[in-house]
């Protein structure tokens, strides 16, 4: 009998991807592991996305306002209403992606790469602004940015569902987990110091070299998802037979109102991703208003970013200690301790650097978890329904990622329009002064809080519950009984 692991089950009916109708439990299987060398590929995935992603989040609301002289009430409007619509169309995203058949290069990965080649060129353009008048602007602005969120879609909803077909593992999911964070960190850690200075290599915050800057930015992520797209292989075994034809909005309902963890795991994304994005947003005008000093964005996302890379390193030991979901707990209370703290203590450099830096470490531990959070949940559903929708249902997380961006605008550059923040104003009065403190520490308190009741209440599928239906799954069974079968 083949163990890997401590692990065996019974033989799926045929090789990783291949559609099949029935499925036999006669002879020994195992769930197979995955090397370093692909964790890390996989982890470059979202580096890439992060060199256009967060790109965006923390740089444009600064470019529409400052730069292009879009009215801040204005920006909120134009960053939550393209989110929305952004949302809405990621069940037609998942629906193209989960009706593609297997092919020799993959399900998700062919799709993938292409269309981060175009987000790469999209993202270039959204920091560009021709010379218009506002109306044409603000248009420009909201339908480029619609696009690009359109694309995004059908960059991300593949690559997140590409971790569930490489591996059933609980400990590679929770490395690939942490790669996946890890790459993400990364590329925020690069865009929070390096962005400005090159543009400043180029001359200055102009709108040509937000676009030069940008670009340098978008090739580093098209690259860094080739690097992802090459060194990755879809191998877990899917009746993919079985639902193929069903992609509706039904199917997109029912992956989510009948999938209890992932539902939890929905609404807390509200809530750690309108943090995160929050945080990210308002930094550069924290530094440049309320502490003084626009150079000190850099070195603060240097010390804040740089040190939460480091501590994400630590999950999958903390998940095999504590598992997933204690771990995530950790983070929130640890997260709504720090920037509780950073709200009451009066505004300064070193103690504000501190709090916020150990604000985001702790953020970033539950956010790193989520990913093996989705694979699992996207087990889940197929161990619970007998179908395997894994972009349907990473399309409803990704839908509430960007309601949190929708949520992220309104709060930051919504609290910029109503505190009277003046575009390019030498100085700010006490009541933006104030609303910047706020949106960066007291909102990102409140919202890990939130979060914290949520996943503690809703999340109920525990790592021992996950390893048996894994285990199923490696079987061709699922809850009612064998894949394929009436």
């Amino acid at each position: 009998m083949a163990i890997h692991d401590g692990i065996d089950v019974g033989a799926p009916a045929g090789p990783a991807g291949q559609a099949g109708s029935t499925t036999t439990i006669d002879a020994p299987a195992v769930i197979e592991r995955i090397s370093t060398k692909e964790k890390v590929s996989y982890g470059f995935g979202d580096f890439g996305n992060g060199f256009m992603f967060d790109l965006g989040q923390s740089y444009l609301t600064k470019f529409w306002i400052d730069t292009c002289g879009i009215a801040a009430g204005v920006v909120a409007l134009i960053f939550s209403l393209a989110k929305i619509f952004d949302a809405f169309m990621d069940p037609i995203a998942a629906a193209y992606i989960d009706s593609r058949k297997f092919g020799k290069r993959g399900k998700f990965r062919p799709v993938m790469m292409i269309s981060s080649i175009l987000l790469g060129v999209m993202t270039v353009v959204t920091f560009t602004m021709p010379d218009v008048t506002m109306g044409w602007k603000i248009a420009f602005a909201a339908g480029s940015y619609a696009i690009w969120g359109l694309i995004y879609s059908f960059t991300n909803d593949p690559y997140g569902s590409l971790a569930s077909v490489m591996t059933r593992h609980v400990k590679d999911r929770a490395q690939l987990a942490t790669t996946r964070q890890a790459g993400s960190l990364g590329a925020q850690w690069i865009c929070g110091f390096a962005f400005i200075p090159i543009m400043m290599m180029f001359g200055g915050m102009t709108g040509t070299n937000y676009m030069w800057a940008s670009a340098v930015f978008a090739i580093i992520g098209i690259a860094s998802f080739y690097v992802c797209y090459r060194g990755t292989k879809e191998r877990v075994y899917v009746n993919r037979a079985v639902g193929f034809e069903k992609n509706g909005m039904k199917d997109y309902a029912k992956a989510i109102f009948t999938n209890r963890p992932l539902l939890g795991l929905v609404l807390m994304t509200l809530f750690t991703i309108s943090a995160m994005n929050v945080n990210n947003m308002m930094m550069i005008f924290f530094a440049q208003y309320n502490l003084g000093n626009i150079a000190l964005q850099p070195i603060l996302n240097l010390v804040m970013i740089g040190a939460s890379i480091i501590g994400i390193m630590f999950v999958p030991r903390l998940v095999a200690r504590f598992g997933k979901k204690r771990t995530a707990m950790g983070g929130f209370i640890i997260g709504v301790i720090a920037n509780g703290l950073n709200f009451i203590i009066p505004t300064n450099l070193w103690t504000f650097m501190l709090l916020v830096t150990i604000g985001y470490m702790a953020l970033a531990i539950p956010n790193a978890v989520t990913w093996a959070f989705v694979s699992d949940t996207i087990d889940y559903g197929e161990w619970h329904t007998g179908v395997r929708k894994e972009t349907m249902t990473y399309a409803a997380f990704n839908f509430s990622r960007k309601i949190a961006q929708s949520i992220a605008a309104l709060v930051g550059a919504g609290m910029l329009a109503v505190t009277g923040y003046i575009a390019q104003g030498a100085s700010q009065s006490e009541e933006t002064l104030f609303g910047i403190k706020a949106v960066m520490t007291l909102y990102p308190a409140i919202a890990l809080a939130a979060a914290a009741v949520i996943v503690y209440f809703l999340y109920n599928l525990s790592d021992d519950k996950y390893t048996s239906i894994a285990l199923d799954l490696e079987a061709g069974r699922w809850e009612k009984g064998i894949i394929g079968q009436s």
